[in-house]
């Protein structure tokens, strides 16, 4: 599977909107606001995980993954800390998911964080300004999709080509005298 894109988390971005505003309404009939806000929440990072998750060619620790945030989920969930609590808890869980799948510097994840930190600002702007919840998933979604523009290693220049190919060259050599000694042994 090919690393998401930036369209990627477009198509994400309006497709959680959408259906993040839609169960809502249906939502709030059955339950109240703030367990009904708290249920498009939970639905809307899971899949955003499953999002991320399908998006990494690595297959080592999905599950555990996966049930970690089950369980983190299931715990904040019945702790009740508020919705405003809840919400940071879901987004350090994703972002933690992000950091170990994407990135394999420091910086990189703080980058992230900063990151996590605009799209919430994004989020609850929108949310003051029109009070749509639509909006507000739109933003946080959206700002969310340009994850994909933080390079893996920070702001370290990536390992040029003359690098690779001399170890690459180390290795052919390396690889001639093995055979060459197993030529002499034979």
């Amino acid at each position: 599977m090919k690393a998401p894109g930036f369209m990627h988390g477009v198509g994400l971005a309006l497709a959680i909107s959408v259906a993040g505003s839609a169960l809502f309404a249906l939502f709030t009939q059955v339950t109240g606001v703030e367990s009904a806000l708290q249920l498009i929440i939970a639905l809307a990072a899971a899949a955003y995980l499953l999002f991320l998750l399908r998006g990494r060619s690595a297959r080592v620790g999905r599950v555990t993954t996966v049930l970690a945030w089950t369980a983190v989920s299931a715990v904040s969930w019945i702790l009740n800390p508020g919705l405003l609590v809840y919400l940071l808890v879901q987004m350090a869980l994703l972002w933690l998911v992000r950091c170990v799948y994407f990135y394999n510097s420091l910086l990189a994840a703080l980058l992230d964080f900063g990151l996590q930190v605009l799209s919430l600002g994004a989020a609850l702007w929108a949310l003051e300004q029109t009070g749509s919840l639509l909006l507000s998933l739109w933003s946080f979604f959206l700002v969310q999709a340009l994850f994909v523009a933080i390079p893996p290693a920070g702001l370290r220049p990536a390992q040029s080509t003359l690098d690779c190919a001399e170890e690459d060259a180390g290795f052919t050599r390396a690889h001639r005298s093995a055979e060459a000694a197993l030529r002499r042994l034979l």
